[in-house]
C-alpha cells in the first residue's frame, strides 16, 4: 500500500473523521485521492492555504484546530501576557470562513487566551489595525485572498499587525511539526478558559476615519466624477461605499457583486490580476458613462483599477503600472505640500517593475526591495519607527497591493481605491485621462513594460516539474537570452549576487527565486507561487518607446520556456 492509500484509508476509517467528510473521500476519483493525500497541507511562511475538503492537503476543521492549537502553544511561550492580551479573528466571505474563525476562537479560549471576533467578515487590513488598535498579541485571518472559489486560508499575524516574517514564523512551524497529525492531536483545556469578545463599530469607526485622513487634496471639485466599484463578493464593501460617501464622491456599486457570495456567482474571478474581473464592472461604467472603475479583491487588501482612455474605450492597469503612477502622484504633489520627508522611504519587492524604483529616486525618495509578501514591508516600517527612520512614504507589490498610510500593517485596498480615486480625478480635473498620465509618466523615465506570467503544475507530478523547473535555474544558470547577455544573476535561495563574476551575499530571507538581468535593461524572476501549484514569470523591460517595450516581455517569456524545455 503506497503512502497516498495509506492516509486515504487513516482518515476514512477514524472516528474522529465526521461522515459528511467520509461520504466525499469515498467518492473521490483516483486523481481527486492523490491530490488529496500527496502531501501535508504546508503552513509555511505566508501561512497556510489550499482547497476546501477532506484530506491531508486539504484545509479542513481538522488542519485548522491544529494549526490553532500549535499558535496557542507558541503564543503562551513566545508573550508573558498572551492570555490577557488576546488575538483578534477577522474572516472574509468564503465557505466555513466563520465555522474556522469561532473554531479557532474556541481552541484559544480552551488555552486560556482571549479572542476579539467581529460580528460578521472584515477585510485583511481592518485586522490588522485591530490588533494594534487593541494592543492584541496576535491576530488570525481566515482568508484565501484572491483565489479561487474552492479555496480558504488561515494567516497569523504579530503584535504589530504584521504577518509573521520567518525569524518570527520559525517558532511556531516547529510547533506544528512537534506536534501529531492533525486527527490525533489532543490537549487538556485550561481550567479557567480565555473569553470571547465581539467587538463594537468602534474599531470600524476609527479604521475609517483613518483611511478618510490619507487624502492629499481633499479640496478637489468631486461633481460629476463617476466611480464605479465592485468588492468582488468581499469583506470590502461596507468601508469602502462609506468612506467614498463621506468624502462626497459619485460612488456607483456593482449591485450584482457587493454581497457577500462564497460562490462568487456574480463573477467570472474576484482576481483583480484576472481581466474577467473586470467585465461587470466595465459594463456598469460604459452604461453610466463612468470615468473610473476600482475594485477590491475579496479579503480587500489587494486592488483593480480601470479608466476610460482618452479614446472613450475602458482600459485596465495592471499592479505596476497603477502604482508606479500613484507614487508619482504621491511623492509629487507631496513636495509641492511640504509633506515629503528629506529621509523617506518607498518599499516594494524583488519583483516589481524597475520603474516604481525610478519614480522614488526621481523625488528623491530612496527605495528597499524585499521578498514576496507584504509581511516583509510591514516588519520593515516597524523597524524604522523604533529605530528613528528612514520615514515611510508609499509600498506596495506588482501584485496589486499597495499601502499609504501606515496604521495598517498589510496592503490596504480602502486606502488605495481612495487614493487612486483622487489621483484619477486630480488629473481629470487637469483635463488628461490616466492614459495621458501613463505616457507622460514614461517618456519621463524611459519606457517600461513588465507582465506576469504563471504555469500551473497539479499533483503529484506537477510538484515535481516545479521543483525540476528551479533546480535547473539554481543549478545552470543562464548566460543570455535572445542574444542578450545576463550579466547579473540573483539567487535568493543561495542568498548569492553575481554581477560580472563578482561575488556578493544577499542580505535578506532565503526564497526559492532566481532573478535575471540582461544587458538590454530587461529583468526576468522566476519563482513558485506560494499560495497555489504554480511557476510564476516576471518579466519586465524597458525601451525607448512604447511599442518596442510593450512587445519584449512576449518574446521573453516564450525563449525562456524554450531554454527551460517547458510545454504549457
Amino acid at each position: 500500500m503506497n503512502n497516498i492509500e495509506k492516509e486515504y484509508q487513516r482518515w476514512l476509517t477514524s472516528p474522529v473523521v465526521d461522515e459528511e467528510s467520509k461520504k466525499i473521500l469515498r467518492n473521490m476519483k483516483q486523481d481527486e485521492k492523490e491530490d488529496a493525500f500527496f502531501k501535508n497541507v504546508e503552513f509555511g511562511t505566508a501561512g497556510m492555504r489550499g482547497v476546501l475538503g477532506p484530506g491531508t492537503n486539504r484545509l479542513n476543521v481538522y488542519s485548522i484546530r491544529k494549526v490553532t492549537v500549535a499558535f496557542a502553544m507558541y503564543l503562551l511561550k513566545t508573550f508573558p501576557k498572551a492570555k490577557e492580551e488576546g488575538v483578534v479573528i477577522s474572516h472574509d466571505n468564503r465557505h466555513q470562513s466563520r465555522e474556522f474563525t469561532l473554531l479557532s476562537a474556541s481552541v484559544l479560549n480552551d488555552f486560556g487566551i482571549n479572542t476579539y471576533i467581529f460580528d460578521s467578515l472584515r477585510p485583511t487590513p481592518e485586522l490588522s489595525f485591530a490588533v494594534r488598535y487593541l494592543k492584541a498579541c496576535a491576530g488570525i485571518m481566515i482568508t484565501a485572498s484572491h483565489n479561487p472559489k474552492e479555496y480558504n486560508g488561515y494567516k497569523v499575524y504579530d503584535e504589530t499587525g504584521c504577518q509573521l516574517v520567518p525569524d518570527k514564523i520559525k517558532g511556531l512551524l516547529d510547533i506544528v511539526a512537534f506536534l501529531p497529525n492533525e486527527l490525533d492531536v489532543t490537549y487538556v483545556p485550561e481550567k479557567i478558559k480565555g473569553k470571547n469578545v465581539v467587538l463594537s463599530h468602534e474599531v470600524d469607526d476609527e479604521y475609517v476615519r483613518l483611511c478618510e485622513s490619507i487624502q492629499i487634496h481633499p479640496e478637489l471639485d468631486k461633481k460629476g466624477y463617476k466611480i464605479v466599484f465592485t468588492p468582488n463578493h468581499g469583506t470590502s464593501y461596507v468601508n469602502s461605499m462609506r468612506i467614498f460617501k463621506d468624502l462626497g464622491y459619485e460612488i456607483y456599486p456593482v449591485l450584482s457583486q457587493c454581497d457577500p457570495d462564497p460562490d462568487f456567482s456574480g463573477t467570472l474571478s474576484p482576481n483583480p490580476e484576472d481581466q474577467r474581473s473586470y467585465i461587470e464592472p466595465i459594463k456598469l461604467a460604459q452604461e453610466i458613462n463612468a470615468d473610473l472603475v476600482v475594485m477590491t479583491d475579496p479579503d480587500g487588501d489587494r486592488v483593480g483599477l480601470a479608466y476610460k482612455h482618452s479614446d472613450g474605450s475602458y482600459q485596465t492597469l495592471t499592479g505596476n503600472q497603477s502604482a508606479a503612477l500613484l507614487a508619482d502622484y504621491i511623492f509629487s504633489e507631496r513636495k509641492k505640500l511640504g509633506l515629503l520627508s528629506k529621509d523617506g522611504v518607498m518599499y516594494n519587492t524583488i519583483v516589481t517593475s524597475s520603474l516604481g524604483e525610478e519614480v522614488a529616486s526621481y523625488y528623491g525618495v530612496k527605495t528597499e526591495q524585499f521578498l514576496t509578501g507584504f509581511k516583509f514591508i510591514g516588519n520593515r516600517i516597524d523597524y524604522y519607527e523604533k529605530h528613528g527612520g528612514p520615514k515611510f512614504e508609499f509600498g506596495y507589490e506588482e501584485s496589486y497591493g499597495a499601502l499609504i498610510a501606515p496604521f495598517a500593517r498589510d496592503k490596504d485596498g480602502c486606502q488605495a481605491i481612495l487614493l487612486y480615486a483622487e489621483m484619477a480625478l486630480f488629473y481629470h480635473l487637469q483635463g488628461k485621462t490616466l492614459d495621458v498620465a501613463w505616457k507622460e509618466l514614461n517618456e519621463r523615465l524611459g519606457w517600461h513594460a513588465d507582465k506576469v506570467y504563471s504555469i500551473e503544475f497539479k499533483g503529484p507530478s506537477g510538484q515535481a516539474n516545479m521543483n525540476k523547473i528551479m533546480k535547473e535555474l539554481h543549478d545552470h544558470p543562464l548566460t543570455e537570452l535572445m542574444g542578450h547577455k545576463i550579466y547579473k544573476v540573483e539567487d535568493y535561495l543561495k542568498l548569492e549576487r553575481n554581477d560580472n563574476g563578482k561575488i556578493s551575499k544577499i542580505d535578506l530571507p532565503k526564497s526559492d527565486v532566481v532573478k535575471l538581468f540582461l544587458e538590454n535593461k530587461c529583468t526576468v524572476a522566476v519563482r513558485p507561487s506560494g499560495t497555489e501549484p504554480k511557476v510564476k514569470f516576471y518579466i519586465g523591460a524597458v525601451a525607448k518607446d512604447e511599442k518596442n517595450a510593450e512587445a519584449l516581455p512576449d518574446e521573453l517569456y516564450k525563449e525562456i520556456k524554450r531554454v527551460l524545455a517547458i510545454n504549457d
